[in-house]
């Protein structure tokens, strides 16, 4: 039994489809993202935080949501102080890679934009990431990819309940 008073989940020993070798293989690529984010930063002069800040406005509205980026947006999204999100943001800004624009319906609202030369910038330096998501994915029928797209989109689903905003 856990805290909760439900039965505990044995983590499977040899299982590849059991919860151990998920979390594994999550962590693992987890890791590898990671990697890849900092080594970004450092080439750019960026934070990590700061490159977690350019996916999170870059990524704004693609999962069906209208909801544009705003600082508070971003602020719950990575969890960070209000003046640590401004700081971000200024130097976001700053370097040209996004772009504060007032809202038309309310001038008080800020949304906040990608700049289409960092688009090219990321596009060039992340561009082997995605040849090799792309070699990766067609490893699998279309069917598979279906149940692969479907198990991320729930697993991210999970995580954002997760998230204390």
């Amino acid at each position: 039994m856990n805290d909760s008073g439900a039965p505990s989940v044995p983590l499977p020993g040899d299982d590849p489809t059991g919860l151990q070798s998920f979390a594994v293989l999550l962590r693992r690529m987890n890791n590898e993202f990671n990697r890849v984010a900092h080594e970004f930063a450092q080439a750019h002069g960026l934070h990590p935080t700061d490159v977690q800040a350019l996916v999170a406005i870059l990524d704004a509205g693609q999962d069906g949501s209208t909801e544009p980026m705003t600082p508070g947006r971003l602020r719950r999204q990575l969890n960070l102080t209000s003046g640590a999100v401004t700081a971000c943001i200024d130097r976001l800004e700053r370097v040209g890679h996004i772009q504060r624009v007032r809202a038309a319906d309310d001038r008080r609202v800020v949304h906040l934009h990608f700049a289409e030369p960092a688009r090219g910038l990321i596009r060039d330096y992340f561009r082997p990431l995605a040849r090799s998501t792309d070699i990766a994915r067609g490893r699998f029928t279309p069917e598979e990819l279906t149940v692969i797209v479907r198990f991320l989109a729930e697993m991210n689903g999970e995580l954002a309940l997760l998230r204390r905003d």
